[in-house]
């Protein structure tokens, strides 16, 4: 652990810690300290206030995470399923760790979180907006025996399992926005993206990446370019510990993952629409440059979404999709 790390681990509580203090626990002089100081405010985007007579202080204390309390919150059965759990303060994104991972022969179920990604990806080529010590950051390799053709609906299922593993933690008033986005009072909370690599007839590799807000400094926020909401702002879930959170999220995770390589999407389907936040409205979907309005007719099988348009059922996969509300637009 190099001395950001340390520094970053002795002002974690948010509470006053002398120049003196710091700067014996660190084997610095005090002026090092200072300059530490400095610097790990503008390489972390952290603030840290110097108060006179007392020393330093975070302005938000972080909840940093540990492997162990991680691994305290995941069930025993869904701890057989982790064979790795790596840890990381900083990285491009987890996703891109765990394929890095994975090259060099990683077992699947391993799992990756970290508390700064500098690379983050979402859904459409949109960054995910990932600073330094709040969100949750969490990535599963996981591979499959079948096709990738046959894994259309697992983005639905794992964004299903967030929502529960939400649920389980206490959060209420959540929905699902096709096909994975995890939403409170309309705005996005949670969402995942899966990338995967395989032959035409398997096996495939996937690594699913979650990304959950829990509380995102208002400053992070503006660099979204969508409504945004974090577990602060959800009854039931303020307050919540990152490593109980990441905990829950990859059990859930990895007991669905397990269970679709049996089952597929059917067992989720009806649940999935009970929280589908759009089912029954009329919608607008935009295909690269084209948009098609229609009612929201509920998913089918293979994960797809089904629009009534024109008097006709027709189904949409997931891809260069997106969904909004259109108050007024009939089918």
């Amino acid at each position: 652990m190099d001395t950001r790390q340390h520094l970053v681990r002795q002002l974690a509580d948010g509470r006053c810690h002398s120049g003196q203090a710091l700067a014996r626990s660190l084997g610095l002089s005090r002026a090092a300290v200072w300059k530490s100081v400095r610097a790990l405010g503008e390489d972390l985007g952290l603030y840290i206030e110097a108060v006179p007579g007392k020393g330093y202080r975070l302005e938000r204390p972080l909840d940093l995470l540990n492997s162990l309390r991680i691994l305290e919150a995941v069930t025993a059965e869904a701890r057989t399923r982790i064979p790795a759990l790596y840890v990381l303060e900083r990285v491009d994104s987890t996703s891109s760790e765990l394929l890095r991972i994975a090259a060099a022969g990683g077992a699947s179920g391993s799992l990756c979180v970290a508390e700064q990604q500098t690379a983050g990806r979402g859904r459409r080529g949109r960054p995910w907006v990932s600073p330094y010590g709040t969100n949750l950051y969490l990535s599963v390799l996981w591979r499959f025996a079948m096709a990738p053709a046959q894994l259309s609906g697992l983005s639905l299922a794992c964004g299903l399992a967030v929502l529960r593993a939400l649920q389980d933690l206490g959060a209420r008033d959540l929905g699902l926005k096709w096909p994975n986005d995890v939403l409170h009072e309309g705005r996005k909370l949670a969402g995942l993206l899966i990338e995967m690599t395989g032959e035409a007839g398997g096996p495939t590799q996937t690594v699913i990446g979650v990304g959950v807000n829990t509380c995102l400094p208002p400053d992070s926020g503006k660099e979204i370019d969508q409504p945004w909401t974090d577990l602060e702002r959800v009854p039931g879930a303020a307050g919540l510990s990152r490593n109980r959170l990441a905990g829950r999220v990859a059990a859930r995770l990895v007991e669905t993952l397990a269970a679709y390589g049996s089952e597929g999407l059917d067992p989720w389907l009806e649940e999935w629409q009970r929280h589908d936040l759009f089912y029954g409205q009329a919608v607008a979907l935009h295909q690269g440059s084209q948009t098609i309005h229609g009612l929201h007719s509920g998913i089918d099988p293979s994960g797809a979404l089904r629009l009534l348009v024109g008097g006709r059922v027709q189904a949409y996969h997931a891809g260069e999709i997106s969904l909004r509300p259109v108050p007024d637009a009939g089918p």
